[in-house]
């Protein structure tokens, strides 16, 4: 080694610079000291970027994976070079730890996502665009229970982008130990922009912060729906106005922290709102309504107000600003009047309405209902449940101003009557009627003659009112000779006498009859049914109809040869003489059950 050591000849080490000036040389020279260098021979790479340490047990001490000597910000930024959504999946599988950094990353900031965009401005119009990162929200996910975490929602955020995108999520019933917070919306934000419909139902522990979150991210939000979020309050709506223009749909209900602030937000800044609904938010009254009415009169379609404490001021602003709603539902609004429900019908604003439905509202008179029928000439469509003080004449002057009513429901309306019914089928084209629990209806013998048949009625269900009896069935047929959908659910008063009739002036042909629960019919109306009828019959349930036999299920068997839904459930007439079955086999107090009959739910002929 004479080139590493002086004239002299002594051993001492040459001091001084490298020999070599170009630092790919195969040698190189080692300090071990201020002024010693010792030349090293070319070695191979060592396997580990550990520091070299004397002793084994040290060395093997000190030998850690690669996952937890990686800093998070080293992570972050190769996490943003994955080429695609699968590669992120696969990465988010490895730990959570590398699943909440995935989450921490916004879509826009993957450089796939960029690289693609670039190509994608560079192009002329005439060339074929290169497909976007960009996902277009086909994916629909709903957590419930205790499978609604922060977790699930972060991997959801990950796993969804490679996949068309997350376009729906419905959270529902979270826990309030381990359940989704605001962590997980915001993992849902940075993961998920093409998101265009949340459904938000029970979820305590999320609040403000998150749907901020969202809002600033998921600028295609389109629908809204919150439910018993007791942490969400005026400024989280605020958010969503600010940063959600495309909000076409909102429904709030039981959030007791939302006021008219929130709503009036929404009104001025999301100008396409088509549908709004609002249950159970004791902050909300007429002040937040009537400002969302006004806002979005033009668009606004459908509009439910149950439980509020608005007034009569809300009613008339619907009446005067609601051109374009085509479906109204009013329920449980006690500090509405008689004036309100009068101002909102007779203000003329209502003429492209088609349905309205009001439930438990005190303020719904004869007086206000004939003034809805005069306002809402276009209506087809009208649900009354619980209005205790309309009666008779209120309906048939409501008939008769409402000229295109076709469907009609009353349900516990109690001062209706027989008279009622007669006067509103006289005096209208009505398709479907539905009478439930409707306790004032009882057969009476009516004094003047009926009116000629309407044939438009074509469905009739009454459905557990006790009077309705074989007076009314025989009425019923009289004037609606066109019947095909025929539902008398527990009617349990009606007999064979009473229902022939019936079946017999039904000229069109009887599609669906449901005959559930009425004790009294035997096999006689079953064959006559299946006599007249059989051709066109459809669906046919006898559900505790027990006085019903085999010998029914055998006409139905010849002469139903379309029938598609049969129910016989509870059939418990004795067909023991005619079978000589054991006593023993189905017996029960109520007599004995053949086996034949013992099949329940829906049955295939």
């Amino acid at each position: 080694m004479p080139a590493l050591v002086n004239n002299g000849g002594d051993d001492d080490f040459y001091s001084g610079g490298s020999f070599y000036t170009n630092s790919t040389d195969l040698g190189r020279l080692c300090s071990i000291s201020s002024q010693v260098d010792v030349y090293c021979p070319p070695c191979k790479r060592a396997r580990i970027s550990a520091p070299f340490l004397f002793g084994e047990t040290d060395f093997e001490q000190n030998k850690q994976p690669s996952i937890d000597i990686l800093p998070d910000e080293c992570l972050f930024e190769i996490f943003k070079r994955l080429p695609g959504g699968r590669e992120r999946s696969s990465c988010a599988c490895v730990s959570k730890h590398w699943l909440m950094l995935l989450t921490s990353i916004r879509k826009g900031e993957y450089e796939s996502s960029k690289v693609v965009k670039e190509n994608i401005n560079s192009v002329s119009d005439d060339v074929e665009m290169v497909s976007s990162d960009e996902d277009d929200g086909y994916l629909t996910r709903c957590l419930e229970g205790k499978k609604a975490t922060d977790m699930r929602l972060a991997a959801v955020a990950v796993g969804t982008s490679g996949h068309g995108g997350l376009g729906k999520l419905s959270i529902r019933g979270s826990s309030s130990s381990r359940g989704v917070t605001n962590f997980g919306l915001s993992a849902i934000a940075r993961g998920c922009p093409s998101l265009k419909s949340l459904s938000l139902w029970n979820v305590p522990r999320v609040g403000d912060e998150g749907l901020s979150e969202l809002a600033k991210e998921c600028h295609l939000l389109e629908k809204l729906d919150l439910c018993q979020c007791p942490s969400v309050s005026n400024k989280g709506l605020i958010a969503i106005a600010e940063n959600c223009p495309n909000l076409i749909a909102l429904s709030i209900e039981s959030c007791p922290k939302i006021g008219n602030e929130g709503l009036q937000a929404i009104g001025k800044l999301c100008p396409k709102l088509q549908s709004i609904s609002i249950k159970d938010c004791p902050l909300v009254g007429d002040h937040g309504v009537s400002s969302l009415l006004l806002s979005a009169s033009s668009v606004l379609s459908k509009v439910k107000l149950q439980g509020l404490n608005i007034t009569d001021f809300t009613l008339a602003v619907i009446g005067h600003y609601g051109k374009s709603l085509t479906n109204l539902m009013l329920s449980g609004l006690q500090n509405v009047s008689e004036k309100g429900y009068w101002v909102m019908g007779n203000s003329q604003g209502l003429q492209k309405l088609v349905s309205l439905m009001i439930t438990s509202c005190l303020g719904v008179t004869d007086v206000s209902l004939e003034a809805i029928g005069r306002g809402c000439t276009n209506m087809k469509q009208m649900c009354l449940r619980r209005c205790c003080f309309v009666s008779d004449d209120g309906l048939v002057a409501f008939a008769k101003s409402a000229g295109s009513l076709e469907c009609l429901q009353l349900e516990e309306c109690n001062r209706v009557t027989q008279s009622g019914i007669i006067g509103v089928l006289s005096n209208c084209g009505l398709k479907s009627l539905t009478l439930v629990k409707c306790m004032g209806i009882k057969d009476i013998s009516l004094g003047a003659p009926l009116s000629s048949p309407r044939n438009s009625l074509k469905s009739l269900s009454v459905r557990n009112c006790p009077g309705f009896g074989t007076g009314s069935l025989a009425m019923v047929g009289k004037l609606c000779p066109q019947l095909q959908h025929v539902d008398l659910t527990g009617l349990y008063g009606i007999t064979d006498a009473g229902l022939l009739p019936l079946l017999e002036s039904c000229e069109a042909g009887l599609v669906k009859v449901n005959l559930s629960g009425c004790l009294n019919l035997t096999d006689e109306v079953v064959l006559a049914l299946t006599r007249l009828h059989g051709g066109t019959l459809e669906l046919l349930n006898l559900d505790g109809c027990r006085r019903i036999t085999d010998a029914s299920l055998v006409a139905v068997a010849d002469n139903c040869v379309f029938l598609s839904d049969l129910d016989v459930s509870r059939l418990l007439r004795s067909v023991k003489q005619k079978h000589a079955f054991p006593e023993k086999v189905g017996q029960d107090p109520g007599g004995f059950e053949s086996p034949a009959l013992q099949f329940n739910q829906q049955s295939n002929c």
